[in-house]
Parts: C-alpha cells; sequence; structure tokens
C-alpha cells in the first residue's frame, strides 16, 4: 500500500470558495462531497456545506477542506490544519493510529463511517490532529 499526506484545510462555510481558488490558482477542480451527501447532516443549514473536500492538479498538488459544522468549536488559527493519511489498506492504517494514539485524545474513533469503510481522528500528545481513512472514489 502507498499512503499520502496532505494539508486539511478547516474553515466555517468557507471551504467550497476556497477549494475552488486553490484549484484555479494551482490547476486542478475541486471535488466535495456535502454533509447531505455522506449522510452526516446534524445541522440542516449546513446540510451543503463541505464535509470533505480537495483539489489535486495534474502537477502534484494537493490539498483537502472542510466546513467545521457549527456544534464544534472553531477559532481560525487555533485550529486550521489537520494532517491526512489516506490510504487503501486498513490494517496498514490500523498499525499508523495505534502508533499515534499512545497519550493521544482520540476525537473521532477509528471506526466505519458512511463515507469511508475505516475513518477516525486523534490529536497527538504533541497537539498534531490527524486524520487516518481508507480512500473511496466520489461519484458525486
Amino acid at each position: 500500500m502507498t499512503i499520502s499526506t496532505t494539508t486539511h484545510l478547516n474553515f466555517r462555510g468557507d471551504a467550497r470558495a476556497a477549494l475552488e481558488l486553490y484549484g484555479s490558482a494551482f490547476g486542478g477542480d475541486a471535488t466535495v462531497v456535502t454533509y447531505a451527501q455522506a449522510g452526516a447532516v446534524t445541522d440542516p443549514a449546513e446540510s451543503d456545506q463541505v464535509m470533505w473536500g480537495q483539489v489535486a492538479s495534474p502537477a502534484g498538488f494537493r490539498v483537502m477542506a472542510y466546513d467545521v459544522p457549527s456544534h464544534t468549536a472553531y477559532e481560525p488559527g487555533v485550529n486550521p490544519v489537520f494532517v491526512s493519511v489516506r490510504g487503501t489498506d486498513a490494517d496498514e492504517l490500523r498499525r499508523y493510529w495505534d502508533g499515534l494514539a499512545e497519550g493521544a485524545t482520540v476525537r473521532v474513533p477509528l471506526a466505519p463511517a458512511a463515507w469511508s469503510p475505516l475513518y477516525g481522528m486523534v490529536t497527538d500528545r504533541f497537539g498534531v490532529t490527524w486524520v487516518l481513512d481508507v480512500e473511496v472514489a466520489w461519484a458525486g
């Protein structure tokens, strides 16, 4: 299995516009999955906001983004970045998770999710938040 790490930016309602800007600047199209498409709506007013989005350019630029839901604290500049580790082998991702989780704060337990066979979020003992998931293609 190969893995990749990608900068994952956090916004409050501006993720789609940011991804469109980055796609325009670096080349590549924005791919967006809304909270409604993922079956993860907690506030109907946010159903069309970005739960998962990315721009991947032919030249190799890659960035991910999402809109922090209103039930989650958000202070721009305080928690603006996640490190996203994506792969195709669930067992290998579990090993990475186990390595990161010692002394960490589990924000979302590593488990199946509506949008991925395996997804989890953990803030390590140094304050870095990691998102691990099995990568799936979205036909949206």
